[in-house]
C-alpha cells in the first residue's frame, strides 16, 4: 500500500486514477489545482506523485522538482504523445517512468505496485544492513516440555492470531517466533524484530512508527518505522514490558485500527502485521504495579505460550549442546561421557542463550581438540538435589515437582531458616536459593 498524489487539471482523469488505485488497496490524495498540488507536497509526505505533464500556471516539470526534493518520493509523468520528449527529460531529472496518454488503467496500476515494491524492498535492504538478523534454526530439542511448546507454535502459526511468548531470559522466545512466522502464510513476507528494551523512548517510537523529515533534531529525512517494514509480514515485540505507558497507549490504537502515524507526520498510514510479542515479566503483576495497560495486556494475550526454561527440559541439555557444536563448524562434535555429566548437573539459570555462549567458549580454550570438562568453568557447588538426567521425557515433571517437595519440607522443617534448610538438603545456602528460584518458592 502507498501513500499517492495524483494531479491532473482534469477532474475526470483524477477521478478515474483515484478509484483504479483505491480498488487496489492505496491511499489516494486527488488535486486538480497545481499551485494547490504544491502546497501538498510540501505539507504532506507521499510515496508516489502521479502528474500530468502539461497544466496551467504550473508545469509538470515544477510539480517533479518539488516532488523529488522529498527524500523517498517517487514520480510518475503522464503527457500526451506530442510531449514525449519533454517526458523522456523529466526521466533524466530523476522521475521514475511516464505514460502516454491515453493509457490503461490497468498498466498504471501495475506499474504503481512495481514502485511500491521497489521501495519497501529498499527500505528492507536498509533495515538489514543495519540489523544483526538471527538466522532461523529449527528449534531443538525432543523432552516433553520442548514437543508441547512446538505443537502449540506449529498450532497458532496457520492463524493470524496475536501470540505473547513469556518466560525468563534466553529461553528462545525469538526463536519461538520466527517459527510462528516462518510457518504461516506470511513466511515469504518480512519478519522485523524490535528489542522494546534497548532504545529510549524517543528513540523506539521513531523506530517503530517512523518519522518525517524534521520532525525532531537529528530527523534530516524521512524514515519508515518497523511496522511499515514488517507490512503484510511479522513483528515481533520482544520485552514489551519495557515500553512506556504513553506508548503502550499508541500501541494499542495501532493495533485496534491497524492505522499508524509516522512521528511529525499528519496522514495515518494502514498497515497489515502480525504481532508476536515477549516479556520475561509477570504481565499481571506489572498491571497491579500501574506499569502495564490492562487493555494492551488483553490485545496481547490472545494465544499465550509460556516458553519452559531449561531446567524444566533438562533431557534437550545435550542435544542442544551438540547442536551449538555443529552449527561452529567444530572438529569434534561429540561429547565425551565426563562432559555430558557435567551438563546436565549444572542449573543454566541463563537458560539456552548460556548454554549457547558456555559451548562457544570451550570450543577456543580446547582450541581445536575434543572438549574436555577443564574448557568449562561452571559454578557448580554440588550435585543436582535430583538427577533429571537420568529420566526419560515423560518423568521429568514428576522430578521437579518431587525436587519442589523437598525444599518445601526442608523450609517447614527449619521453620523457614535457609541456612538450616540447605543443611538438612545436604546442599548450599546459594544452591537452596538458586532450586528456590527455579520452583518459584519465596524467600
Amino acid at each position: 500500500m502507498a501513500n499517492i498524489l495524483v494531479i491532473d487539471d482534469e477532474p475526470k482523469m483524477t477521478s478515474l486514477i483515484c478509484g483504479q488505485l483505491e480498488d487496489a488497496g492505496h491511499q489516494v490524495t486527488t488535486s486538480t489545482q497545481p499551485k494547490e498540488a504544491l502546497g501538498l507536497i510540501t505539507e504532506h509526505s507521499f510515496d508516489i506523485v502521479i502528474t500530468d505533464l502539461s497544466m496551467p500556471e504550473v508545469s509538470g516539470m515544477e510539480i517533479l522538482d518539488k516532488a523529488l526534493s522529498k527524500e523517498g518520493t517517487q514520480v510518475v509523468m503522464m503527457t500526451a504523445y506530442g510531449s514525449a520528449e519533454t517526458a523522456v527529460e523529466a526521466m533524466k531529472k530523476g522521475a521514475a517512468d511516464y505514460l502516454l496518454k491515453p493509457f490503461s488503467l490497468d498498466e498504471l496500476e501495475i506499474l504503481v505496485g512495481k514502485l511500491a515494491d521497489q521501495q519497501k524492498q529498499s527500505a528492507l535492504i536498509d533495515h538489514l544492513k543495519k540489523e544483526s538478523q538471527t538466522a532461523y534454526t529449527d528449534f531443538v530439542g525432543s523432552s516433553a516440555a520442548t514437543v508441547a511448546v512446538k505443537s502449540d507454535l506449529a498450532k497458532v502459526a496457520a492463524t493470524d492470531t496475536t501470540v505473547l511468548l513469556t518466560g525468563r531470559s534466553g529461553t528462545g522466545k525469538e526463536l519461538a517466533a520466527r517459527m510462528v512466522h516462518d510457518l504461516s502464510t506470511r513466511q515469504d513476507q518480512p519478519f522485523i524484530a524490535v528489542n522494546c528494551a534497548a532504545l529510549t523512548e524517543s528513540l523506539l517510537e521513531s523506530e517503530l512508527f517512523g518519522h518525517e523529515k524534521g520532525a525532531f533534531t537529528g530527523a534530516v529525512a524521512r524514515k519508515r518505522g518497523r511496522f511499515e517494514l514488517a507490512d503484510k509480514g511479522s513483528i515481533f515485540l520482544d520485552e514489551i514490558a519495557e515500553t512506556s505507558s504513553a506508548l503502550q497507549s499508541k500501541l494499542l490504537r495501532v493495533l485496534e485500527e491497524k492505522k499508524l502515524f509516522r512521528v511529525g507526520g499528519v496522514d495515518p498510514i494502514d498497515i497489515d502485521v502480525r504481532i508476536i510479542a515477549a516479556t520475561n515479566r509477570e504481565l499481571k503483576s506489572e498491571i497491579e504495579k500501574g506499569t502495564f495497560r490492562e487493555d494492551l495486556y488483553y490485545r496481547l494475550n490472545v494465544f499465550p505460550i509460556e516458553m519452559p526454561g531449561l531446567s524444566t527440559r533438562r533431557d534437550d541439555i545435550i542435544e542442544l549442546a551438540q547442536h551449538f557444536l555443529t552449527s561452529l563448524n567444530y572438529h569434534h562434535p561429540d561429547l565425551s561421557e565426563p562432559v555430558r555429566k557435567l551438563l546436565m548437573k549444572y542449573d543454566w539459570p541463563g537458560n539456552i542463550r548460556e548454554l549457547k555462549n558456555v559451548i562457544e567458549r570451550a570450543t577456543i580454550l580446547a582450541g581445536g581438540e575434543p572438549i574436555d570438562t577443564e574448557d568449562f568453568s561452571l559454578d557448580i557447588d554440588d550435585a543436582p538435589l535430583v538427577d533429571s538426567g537420568t529420566a526419560g521425557a515423560g518423568a521429568a515433571e514428576g522430578l521437579e515437582t518431587a525436587e519442589k517437595i523437598m525444599i518445601l519440607t526442608a523450609l517447614d522443617r527449619a521453620e523457614g531458616n535457609k541456612t538450616e534448610a540447605a543443611k538438612l538438603l545436604k546442599i548450599s545456602r546459594r544452591r537452596l536459593y538458586s532450586r528456590m528460584k527455579v520452583h518459584d518458592i519465596k524467600p
